[in-house]
């Protein structure tokens, strides 16, 4: 059954994140505090968009280059 939600909107948590970044948890909860990457709370989950993470990957790239 073909589901409503495009698969490129996906929600990580922050362990998911920290293993896509390679980087620890508070390292994670610094970026999302410093608004460098995006996220939003349900309940007492917080959650980052998956595009939060490649946009703040792409920006991480453009400022090396």
């Amino acid at each position: 059954m073909p589901s409503d939600v495009p698969s490129e909107l996906q929600a990580l948590k922050v362990p998911e994140v920290m293993t896509a970044l390679r980087l620890s948890r508070s390292k994670v909860y610094d970026l999302i505090r410093s608004k460098q990457l995006t996220s939003y709370t349900s309940g007492r989950a917080r959650r980052i968009p998956a595009d939060a993470v490649r946009q703040y990957m792409q920006n991480r790239m453009e400022e090396a280059a």
